[in-house]
C-alpha cells in the first residue's frame, strides 16, 4: 500500500497544534487556579487596656423636687372687695410689707361703733364708781342699809366688766380694719396672684391670694429606700460625712453650692417602701426656685481596691457579662465576668479579671476564643468608628484581587 505523505504531513501538523492547545489550556488553568487559593487573612486589629485597681467612691443619685424653705400662704382674714394690689409678681417682698388692700370702710365703720359703746360704757362705770363713794361713809355711819352698799358695790363691778367687754370690741374692731391691708409675714419671693382687683376675698374663699417662698436656702426633697436611709443614719450617728451632696440641673449643669442633710420624714411610705428626706442648698441670688427638678448626687460608699474598665469592653450576651482578654501570646480569651456600680465610664468588676490583664476596648465584635491578635493601646480621646482610633480597621477580602481580573 502506497502512503499519501502529504496527508499523513497534515494530520501531524494538528495532532501537534491540538498538543500545544492543551498545554497552553492547562497552563492558564494552573495560573487561575493560584490566583483562586485564598490567603490567610491577617490578625484583626483591636485596642487593648490595663485593668485598673485603684479606691474608688461610690456615688448614688436619686431625682429631686426644690421646695421654699418656708411657703407662706397668704389668705384674706376679713371679708370685703379687693381694692389694691401692692406688690410685682415674682419680686422680693419684706416681712410686713402690704401686698393687698381690702375695701375697710365696713371695718372703719365698726370700730367707730365700737368706740362709742366703750364710752357709754366708760360712762356708767364713773357714774357707779361714784355712788359706790358716797354709799361707803353712810353704810359705815349705818346711814344706809347694807343692801344699797351691796347694790352699788355690784353695779360698780358690772359697769367695770361692761367697759371691759367694749374694749375688747374696740380691739377687734381695731385688728379687723388692719386686716385690710394683707402683709407678708416672711421675707422671700412672691407669687402670682390668685385673686384679682375687684374679687369679694374672705375667710371662707377656697383660694389664697398668694403664696411667699424663702428660698434661700432652699430645700431640695428626694426618696430614698428604707436601706439606704439606715445605711445614712448609721453614717451620720458616727459622723462620717463621705462627701458633699451634689444637684445637677434640669440642663445638666452641676450646682456649685453643696448640700448638707437636714432632715427625713417621720414615717417610711409602706407603698413604695420609701423615705422622704429633704437636702438644704445655698442659693444666692435666689436662681432656684420651688418646683424645679434635678438629680441629687452623693457618695454613699467607698470600694477598696476596686477593680475598673471602660464599660465598652464589656458585651452581654444571653444573659452574662463577657470580656475579651489578650494573654502575652496575643491570644484572645472570653471571660465571663461579674458587674458591680458603674463608676463614670467605667465599671466596677468583682470577678472574673486580675489587675493588669489587657482588655479588648475596640474591636470586640472581631474577636473569637483562642484568636491571635493585634493589639494596640487604646485612645479614649478619638471617636469611635474612626479608622485611626476605633481599631475597627477591616482586612480586605482575599477573594479581591481575582474580582479585578
Amino acid at each position: 500500500m502506497k502512503l499519501d505523505w502529504a496527508k499523513v504531513s497534515a494530520r501531524v501538523s494538528s495532532f501537534a497544534s491540538f498538543s500545544t492547545a492543551v498545554v497552553l489550556c492547562s497552563a492558564v488553568l494552573l495560573s487561575d487556579c493560584k490566583k483562586e487559593e485564598k490567603v490567610a487573612p491577617p490578625p484583626p486589629v483591636v485596642e487593648v487596656a490595663n485593668v485598673v485597681q485603684k479606691d474608688v467612691p461610690i456615688s448614688a443619685e436619686w431625682v429631686g423636687t426644690t421646695d421654699g424653705f418656708i411657703n407662706a400662704t397668704i389668705r384674706a382674714q376679713v371679708q370685703g372687695y379687693l381694692i389694691k394690689q401692692n406688690y410685682k409678681e415674682g419680686d422680693i417682698v419684706k416681712k410686713g410689707q402690704v401686698l393687698f388692700e381690702i375695701d375697710p370702710r365696713t371695718f372703719e365703720a365698726a370700730l367707730e361703733q365700737a368706740k362709742g359703746a366703750l364710752g357709754a360704757q366708760q360712762a356708767r362705770w364713773d357714774t357707779a364708781k361714784a355712788n359706790l363713794k358716797r354709799i361707803k361713809p353712810l353704810a359705815e355711819q349705818n346711814a344706809v342699809s347694807q343692801k344699797d352698799l351691796d347694790d352699788a358695790t355690784g353695779f360698780e363691778q358690772e359697769s367695770h366688766a361692761a367697759v371691759l367687754g367694749a374694749q375688747a370690741s374696740v380691739d377687734k374692731a381695731q385688728l379687723e380694719l388692719g386686716f385690710t391691708k394683707v402683709t407678708s409675714l416672711v421675707d422671700g419671693i412672691a407669687g402670682i396672684a390668685k385673686a384679682q382687683i375687684g374679687n369679694l376675698v374672705g375667710p371662707g374663699a377656697m383660694e389664697e391670694l398668694t403664696t411667699v417662698s424663702t428660698v434661700d436656702p432652699i430645700k431640695v426633697y428626694i426618696q430614698i429606700s428604707e436601706q439606704e436611709y439606715l445605711r445614712l443614719a448609721e453614717a451620720r450617728k458616727k459622723n462620717q460625712q463621705r462627701g458633699p451632696i451634689e444637684l445637677i440641673l434640669a440642663n445638666g449643669a452641676v450646682y456649685p453650692h453643696k448640700g448638707e442633710f437636714a432632715f427625713a420624714d417621720r414615717q417610711v411610705d409602706v407603698r413604695t417602701g420609701t423615705i422622704k428626706v429633704g437636702i438644704l442648698f445655698p442659693n444666692p441670688g435666689n436662681l432656684l426656685r420651688p418646683g424645679q427638678f434635678g438629680k441629687v448626687r452623693a457618695v454613699v460608699d467607698e470600694r477598696i481596691g476596686a477593680l475598673l474598665v471602660p464599660q465598652r469592653a464589656v458585651a452581654e450576651m444571653q444573659g452574662r457579662n463577657l470580656v475579651a482578654v489578650v494573654g502575652q501570646d496575643n491570644k484572645a480569651t472570653i471571660k465571663p465576668v461579674t458587674v458591680a456600680e458603674q463608676v463614670g465610664s467605667d465599671y466596677i468588676i468583682t470577678q472574673g479579671l486580675k489587675p493588669g490583664e489587657k482588655v479588648v476596648i475596640e474591636g470586640v465584635q472581631k474577636v473569637k476564643e483562642g484568636q491571635v491578635v493585634a493589639p494596640k493601646p487604646y485612645e479614649p480621646g478619638k471617636p469611635a468608628g474612626s479608622p485611626e482610633g476605633s481599631g475597627k480597621t477591616e482586612a480586605k477580602p482575599a477573594s479581591a484581587p481575582a474580582e479585578k481580573r
